[in-house]
């Protein structure tokens, strides 16, 4: 098996990044910056049933093979969010891209281009629809925005053979989304957990362990934040009503809307929020509010009055994901390095850089040679119990899209 060996930098070099990214131009992070306008513009299409195990084959949705020229042209046009590759201390390298290169000879063009899922999506889906190449061989979508793209079959089912670490080393949690059953078409980069985040100075002793607290406390009127994606503020709502969110129905969701519209009515919800959460949170206007994990995870760093709990009830997870676009003319090298990240060590300096949720199993221990706090920070490295707790929010028909989107619009004055 091939080994990690990178130029990597050290880990007071790796903390001094983190130091910069948290207190610098990324304070708010790329999630909380991109997430929130990413809710509602396409809708889903369910895919089938589950498998029982492992990660076999799903069924291909005709999606357009291309000739692959990997062999010939060694190298890999990628295109992904900003903050969401690690960087040495001048900023102007990724290691881990670095290594990669040293190791196979092949070069990668990374390109922070994708600002917005929906944007994005107007920037490729012309050249997708007309059956060509969008002159990108690796793209890092949210999970609605890959189940979409599998189910126009716009996106090449991914070569198992290529695949040997993602293979076995993909976290139980991700391995079987309802949009891609099997993960025949898609890897997860990273995952999004979706928490309850409070202010301890502001609470005052009040104590928030679910959503029903922040909800239903008359000592928190005013001062409770919720998040204007709607998956994550429904989804955990669904959670606290004893509901699935991978399951619900109708009249679970009407009921869901109907008890956040009733917080909203006497006052209990200061608002509904994108990215600036994190400065209420910070500053006390909000006690609580709904927040995503790798934000906390920074946000902690620099206050020791935030912290966060995950209700008994559980909480949201979501993804962004690497898929290869219909004729992409690196198919393979694409997919080797999807596998690559795969692998304990760069997997490890990913994590280490961006915080988020590493979808790679037995990673700790390379993760813990660079940050042991980091390896031991269960939003970031899920421990069983935290894991076991995830939920996601099931795919959409088109016509629950609209409606679903129309009824939380109305709630949240958008």
């Amino acid at each position: 098996m091939e080994q990690y060996e990178p130029d990597r930098p050290s880990p007071a070099q790796l903390a001094a990044v983190r130091r910069g990214l948290r207190s610098g131009r990324a304070s708010l992070t790329r999630r909380s910056l991109l997430r929130a306008s990413t809710g509602g513009a396409l809708a889903l299409g369910g895919l089938g049933t589950l498998s029982a195990c492992g990660i076999p084959a799903a069924k291909n949705t005709a999606g357009v093979s291309s000739d692959d020229h990997s062999a010939k042209e060694k190298e890999i046009d990628f295109s992904n969010w900003t903050e969401y590759m690690d960087v040495d201390e001048s900023e102007k390298h990724h290691p881990t891209l670095d290594a990669f290169t040293k190791r196979t000879g092949i070069k990668v063009k990374y390109t922070e281009d994708i600002n917005d899922n929906v944007e994005f999506f107007g920037k490729i889906k012309p050249q997708l629809a007309a059956g060509q190449d969008t002159g990108r061989d690796l793209i890092c979508v949210t999970d609605w925005l890959a189940a979409r793209l599998i189910r126009f079959g716009w996106v090449q089912k991914l070569d198992p053979s290529n695949l040997p670490h993602a293979y076995a080393g993909l976290s139980q949690q991700f391995r079987t989304p309802d949009w891609d059953p099997g993960r025949a078409y898609s890897y997860p980069w990273t995952g999004i957990s979706t928490v309850i985040a409070y202010n301890k100075k502001a609470l005052d002793g009040v104590e928030v362990k679910s959503v029903s607290d922040m909800l239903d406390n008359p000592k928190l009127k005013g001062r409770i934040g919720f998040l204007s994606e709607m998956r994550d503020s429904i989804g955990m709502t669904l959670l606290d009503m004893g509901k699935d969110p991978g399951k619900f129905t109708d009249d679970d969701y009407d009921a869901a809307i109907a008890r956040l519209q009733k917080a909203v009515d006497k006052g209990q919800i200061r608002r509904f929020t994108g990215n600036d959460y994190t400065s209420d949170l910070t500053k006390g206007d909000f006690a609580a509010c709904i927040a995503w994990a790798g934000d906390v995870v920074q946000l902690k760093a620099d206050s020791p009055d935030v912290d966060f709990v995950i209700p008994d009830s559980g909480y949201m997870t979501s993804t962004d994901n690497l898929l290869v676009p219909n004729k992409a003319r690196h198919k393979t090298n694409a997919e080797r390095l999807i596998d690559y990240y795969y692998e304990p060590g760069p997997a490890a300096q990913l994590a280490a850089y961006i915080n988020y949720v590493c979808p790679v199993d037995g990673v700790k221990p390379e993760l813990a040679k660079i940050d042991e706090d980091a390896a031991n920070n269960p939003l970031i490295i899920p421990d069983a119990a935290m894991a076991a707790k995830s939920r996601s929010f099931r795919s959409l028909s088109s016509k629950e899209e609209t409606a679903y989107e129309e009824k939380f619009a109305k709630l949240t004055g958008a």
